[in-house]
């Protein structure tokens, strides 16, 4: 690991730390007081704790901060014979934080994060405190884009994902909005891409991708039903949305579903970013971020 981090320099100067689970080391972030309210926050596919940099930057300042990179991901151990599984993300994520015995927490989710990180809150509800929510979504939907969809297809899927990095790819060169050199620079672009640099180590970016769970045959439509259902334990809790209003994926019909859910939210639409939205307008969102928490955690 030490060797994989010399190559982010300046974009990622965190030293992780590793979590044992079932055999595998699980490497996470945890800056800040101890003493203070944590952010947990928690990445999709295709990224890591990276995207999530310039907030560990700020708020770690103010708040225990702890931001893992899921098995298969970023930092972690990418064993190619594992159960990639949603609920098997759940539990990675629920025996990291057990382990470090956090109480009122803000859950901060993006992509996949939202049904692993709402797999973990549903069960810990006593102990969440509010949300801070950027495209993603915790309940089912058969809504998907086709170049994902083409990414599950046996045998294609593998080729384009693992083969030719077609996801990960993808994603750092459509997931942002803005295309301006001085906000997306190869260095970022190359933290992105470093830890997914081979076909062994895309193999829970392609897990990922066919654990979409998009009808009842699909092994985790289940599970994530049970975490939809359980949604309205946080009717009233206090919710920042900010959405990407140019995301391909998680378009605004996800944010009006979380909107109808999360009826204590305060919304922010970014019309002209993506995906990536904390690429795109971090400094923005890192304002509104500040004064959210400062009301709810004076």
């Amino acid at each position: 690991m030490t060797q994989l981090l010399s190559h982010f320099g300046n974009e990622y100067p965190y030293k992780p730390k590793r979590f044992s689970i079932d055999g595998y080391e699980m490497s996470y972030i945890d800056e800040g007081p101890k003493e203070r309210p944590a952010l947990v926050m928690v990445h999709g596919n295709p990224t890591w704790s990276f995207y999530y940099r310039k907030l560990i930057e700020r708020f770690s300042r103010n708040y225990r901060v702890i931001v893992p990179d899921h098995i298969g991901c970023g930092l972690s151990d990418k064993p190619q014979d594992y159960d990639y599984k949603l609920q098997t993300h759940v539990n990675n994520l629920t025996a990291l934080l057990d382990s470090l015995n956090l109480e009122k927490i803000t859950m901060v989710l993006h992509d996949w994060g939202g049904a692993i990180g709402m797999g973990y809150a549903v069960k810990n509800s006593d102990k969440i405190k509010s949300f801070v929510i950027f495209n993603t979504a915790a309940f089912r939907s058969t809504r998907i884009p086709f170049r994902i969809a083409i990414c599950r297809i046996p045998y294609l899927g593998a080729f384009l994902v693992r083969g030719l990095n077609g996801f990960v790819g993808a994603a750092v060169n459509f997931g942002m909005a803005t295309k301006k050199p001085e906000r997306f620079t190869w260095d970022i672009k190359h933290g992105y891409l470093k830890p997914y640099d081979s076909w062994r180590n895309r193999v829970a970016v392609h897990r990922f991708v066919r654990d979409i769970p998009l009808s009842k045959n699909d092994t985790s439509w289940e599970f994530l039903g049970e975490i939809e259902d359980n949604l309205k334990l946080f009717a009233n809790t206090p919710s920042l949305l900010i959405w990407g209003m140019k995301d391909f994926c998680f378009t605004d019909h996800f944010l009006d579903e979380w909107v109808n859910r999360l009826s204590n939210n305060e919304t922010h639409r970014f019309e002209e970013a993506g995906h990536f939205i904390l690429e795109d307008e971090h400094v923005q969102i890192t304002v509104l971020m500040d004064d959210f928490l400062n009301r709810n955690f004076p």
